[in-house]
């Protein structure tokens, strides 16, 4: 099994500024920490001299700026590249030097022009990351803490709002091989619950990291780390999202499961590891309320295990990244089907499922469900055709319960063999 020998890791906590306001002490334990378990050989495996840790008055702009000069030098592309950054990160919303900043502890806060020649740029960080060769790069910002940047010493400073816009992540995933995760949405703050050890976020992160995240081959791979921090921390926190963008063609590792060591992921006698993933229009908020509300507490009550790509508003239901993903570990995809949905998803999904699944050797893994009655002469042609028949779950009553039973019938069969039996 291949080991971490060439994995580089620069990790960043600033708790104690010199002129903005100080995050919680537990900043600087969450990067103690990621730096503890990144060179532990019993977990992440990294080498000791290839992680770089700066923690408080250390971490300068210079200084911030040679060790990301230091990873382009030492990195090559099959490198595997982690950066972990708990800071304060910042935007200039207008003016001349309008632009999201990453704050390290030296910053000089006197004016908007002062703040962009100490702080790291968006741009510059961005330039910082494209110098890397490696093409396994992942970037974790807890850069939004609940206080902000708030006042600085000097009243008469510029105004700074806190936290990074997610276009400044859309920005910095460009690239061959780039990950990043950050623990909230720009509109949200990142919790540290009271008497807590460590951020909300990085709790998880480390959990996860230590195990808690599922391997068969010894490693630690992205998808699965997002898979099991989010969901936690939003079921935890419902007013915290971590988010991902990535520009990747494989789930790769990004350190050592126990040292290398082999779990089990579960998985059913044909490899699948969700019976079903739903597919909806996630921005129509009465198909998002039907399938939270009514459609996933119904198929949990039957024992179904339920993966989805969408914010976790229910305790126990699993997360996956994205379509491609969800319908490749699911035996079953189910297509909630409404003017929202073939409006706005059928043809990012029929791509996705083309280049998953083939076009028509694995019909009898999808199952069209009708969740508010149109015009079902809007179906696309590989929809209309006697060879799969949508569910219709408008009905109700004795009718709509025998329409749903019918579902779960298919969906607890094997796959390549609907079942579907009229009600």
């Amino acid at each position: 099994m291949p080991g971490m020998d060439n994995a580089y890791a620069w990790v960043v906590g600033i708790s104690n500024y010199q002129t903005v306001n100080r995050l919680p002490l537990a900043v600087l334990k969450d990067a103690q920490d990621i730096y503890t378990l990144l060179i532990d050989p019993n977990h992440c495996g990294y080498d000791p001299q290839h992680v770089h840790l700066l923690l408080d008055k250390k971490a300068t702009g210079s200084a911030m700026r040679q060790a990301l000069a230091d990873l382009a030098a030492r990195s090559d592309e099959e490198a595997t590249v982690f950066i972990y950054l708990s800071s304060h990160g910042g935007q200039i919303e207008s003016g001349r030097h309008a632009g999201a900043y990453i704050l390290p502890a030296d910053v000089n806060y006197t004016t908007d022009a002062t703040i962009a020649q100490t702080a790291i740029s968006g741009a510059d960080f961005t330039a910082a990351l494209q110098a890397i060769p490696a093409r396994k790069v992942v970037v974790l910002f807890d850069c939004c803490h609940s206080g902000g940047v708030g006042q600085p010493k000097d009243a008469a400073a510029p105004a700074m709002k806190a936290g990074l816009p997610e276009r400044y992540y859309e920005r910095l995933k460009e690239g061959r091989g780039r990950v990043i995760m950050a623990s909230s949405r720009s509109s949200e703050v990142s919790w540290v619950n009271p008497g807590a050890k460590n951020s909300l976020f990085t709790e998880h992160l480390l959990v996860g990291m230590r195990g808690g995240v599922a391997s068969d081959d010894g490693l630690i791979r992205i998808f699965d780390l997002f898979e099991y921090v989010q969901p936690r921390v939003t079921d935890e926190r419902r007013n915290q999202h971590p988010i991902f963008k990535a520009e990747i063609e494989e789930n790769f590792a990004i350190a050592l499961y126990l040292g290398g060591k082999k779990g089990v992921i579960r998985k059913d006698e044909q490899g699948f590891r969700y019976d079903v993933y739903v597919s909806y229009a996630e921005e129509s908020d009465r198909d998002a309320d039907w399938v939270w509300e009514t459609l996933l507490p119904g198929l949990e009550k039957t024992g179904l295990n339920v993966a989805i790509s969408d914010d976790v508003r229910e305790a126990g239901v699993s997360r996956v990244v994205s379509i491609q993903r969800g319908i490749e570990q699911s035996r079953r995809t189910l297509l909630v089907l409404s003017p929202a949905y073939l409006a706005d998803q059928w043809g990012q999904f029929e791509n996705m499922m083309a280049q998953t699944m083939g076009v028509d050797a694995d019909l009898a893994r999808i199952i069209p469900v009708i969740a508010e009655s149109f015009d079902t002469s809007l179906l696309p042609p590989r929809l209309s055709t006697n060879l799969v028949i949508p569910v219709d779950l408008t009905k109700t009553g004795r009718r709509g319960q025998s329409q749903f039973d019918r579902l779960v019938r298919a969906l607890q069969g094997p796959a390549g063999s609907l079942g579907l039996v009229e009600g």
